[in-house]
């Protein structure tokens, strides 16, 4: 029972970190309305950065012992997979573009699937993604350079999740922050030469940038990457193939994107295959273990 608790917390802090994300995808989307989105993507980035330097105190980090290699790889996936995210999103319904970006970590799951029933649940998250994607609506309205945005976003999910296991030097929390300074070097730049509009440094409309930092970097970021410390690629790929089914939840209720009665099918199949994956997976563990601690005390 112990043994379990990190591995249960994982999953709980993975879910949170699913549906902050998520829903900060339905509050960018209403934000291009306003102002431009490299914009809203630097101010993104520029806030959450700042938020996770003071929660976790980074003046107190030892640079000398920093992998800037690791840093510098995690926090460009980092950058990469927010800005193509937002210029797919801006072209496709917000459940079709987690679709396609998805395709990035489910790359990894099969990559590391060595057991029969890892083939099995990420098969049916394959299947799930494709009764998601609304054939009879979308056939002749998809952006073809949106599904180029959401599958590039995807190549840098990839990324980020191999990036994030790479011993950093540093504590998991300082690597999610030092990244986000990272990312945020990469795009604020491009934001200013651009023309970001004054406005966005209203109070009012701070706040708002900075509700949108904390639900799309700041939490969901930290999350992941002290989820990763107790859930393998594996099944950290696989149980992300929630991220569709979440996303086209937060476009139905927050942007009236309708859904088809596929699409609700699709949601069952791959929240099935993620409870059956951690199931299995669990299993294996707990077998593993037994038989580790037979060969250690016949």
């Amino acid at each position: 029972m112990i043994k379990s608790k990190p591995h249960i917390q994982a999953l709980i802090l993975l879910f949170i970190a699913m549906i902050s994300m998520q829903s900060s995808g339905s509050l960018a989307k209403i934000l291009f309305q306003h102002f431009p989105l490299i914009t809203v993507s630097a101010m993104r980035l520029f806030l959450g950065a700042f938020v996770l330097a003071i929660i976790f105190r980074i003046w107190t980090v030892q640079f000398k012992q920093v992998n800037w290699n690791a840093i510098v790889s995690y926090g460009i996936a980092l950058a990469g997979m927010n800005l193509l995210f937002y210029l797919s999103i801006e072209r496709l319904p917000l459940g079709i573009a987690v679709s396609f970006e998805f395709i990035g970590p489910l790359g990894v799951a099969l990559y590391h699937a060595r057991q029969k029933y890892d083939f099995i649940w990420v098969g049916l998250a394959i299947l799930g993604l494709v009764l998601l994607f609304p054939f009879q609506q979308a056939a002749q309205s998809l952006d073809p350079l949106g599904i180029f945005f959401a599958l590039s976003a995807g190549a840098c999910w990839a990324l980020y999740i191999v990036a994030g296991q790479k011993p950093s030097g540093v504590s998991g929390n300082h690597t999610v922050c030092l990244g986000m300074f990272v990312g945020m070097l990469c795009i604020m730049p491009i934001a200013i030469f651009m023309g970001m509009p004054s406005s966005v440094f209203e109070v009012s409309n701070l706040w708002i940038f900075l509700g949108l930092a904390i639900l799309a970097s700041a939490l969901p970021f930290s999350l992941e990457m002290i989820a990763l410390r107790s859930l393998t690629p594996l099944v950290f790929g696989t149980l992300t193939s929630l991220e569709p089914a979440i996303a086209a939840l937060s476009g139905f209720i927050f942007l009236q994107e309708q859904l088809l009665w596929t699409q609700w099918l699709a949601l069952s199949i791959i929240i099935g295959a993620s409870i059956g994956c951690t199931f299995t997976t669990h299993q294996a563990k707990k077998a593993l273990e037994s038989k580790t601690s037979k060969s250690v005390n016949p």
